[in-house]
């Protein structure tokens, strides 16, 4: 059987979870595409329905609806929308007792899903230890975001948290917290096997409150430029400091 209406119950709950109300009070969030549908599963991601166009391949062992085109249409927010979508619940991101070793990428007010997405992406790619989101910050769990981290979403841990308590427990379990700031220093700090990186909001950087918890560093500017997209400038700097970190 083909699900043609788009007034199904099954799509109606599945296409609401592309708002953020919906996907907290539900605590499921949708996926699209082929590869990050099967990149979830494969990941260990709890998927609970997988919706897919008529013939399409599909993950083993998952309950699969099959739709038209026209529903796969009405599911995705991708304006060019692929064989499959996933209806997932959402990992619990509540933050450890104790942190990973490594790098910790902590993220102040970020509001751009992409630059989210594009940050677990690297983040993942480079190693880093697990990636700390303030509540205000973007929902990494949105369609943007999670298209824009192509599965890695599901490779490391991301963990929510307000930053003025979990900055000073990163710093009593041995970590260097270090933020990019205008006032900072060019020279970073000596850096050793825990270190926390703090990204801020795109337009405003990171708050007092932040920058106080921080050792604050300004990347040397060769051109006429002040600032670097928060994404980029996050992928230069856990490149920096991963290379600098102690095996």
């Amino acid at each position: 059987m083909i699900v043609t209406s788009r007034s199904n119950e099954r799509i109606k709950a599945a296409r609401a979870l592309q708002d953020a109300k919906a996907r907290k009070e539900t605590g499921l969030h949708l996926i699209e595409g082929d590869k990050l549908v099967f990149d979830a599963a494969a990941s260990g991601a709890r998927i609970r329905t997988v919706f897919a166009k008529e013939g399409a391949d599909t993950p083993d062992g998952i309950e699969t609806v099959f739709v038209s085109d026209d529903v796969m249409d009405a599911l995705c927010a991708a304006k060019t929308p692929q064989n499959l979508c996933a209806v997932v619940e959402t990992p619990d991101c509540a933050c450890p007792e104790t942190y990973p070793d490594g790098l910790i990428v902590a993220l102040d007010r970020l509001q751009d899903p992409g630059n989210l997405g594009t940050i677990l992406r690297t983040a993942d790619a480079l190693g880093a230890g697990g990636v700390l989101l303030s509540p205000d910050s973007a929902d990494p769990f949105s369609p943007k975001a999670l298209r824009a981290a192509m599965g890695s979403t599901y490779h490391l841990p991301v963990f929510v948290g307000e930053l003025g308590t979990e900055l000073p427990r990163l710093k009593a379990q041995g970590f260097v917290c270090v933020c990019g700031h205008l006032s900072g220093s060019e020279t970073l700090p000596a850096i050793g096997r825990r270190t926390a990186l703090i990204v801020g909001n795109e337009g405003r950087g990171v708050s007092e409150e932040t920058a106080a918890q921080c050792t604050l560093y300004r990347m040397p500017m060769r051109g006429r430029a002040e600032s670097l997209n928060a994404a980029v400038f996050a992928a230069l700097m856990m490149q920096t400091i991963l290379n600098r970190m102690p095996e």
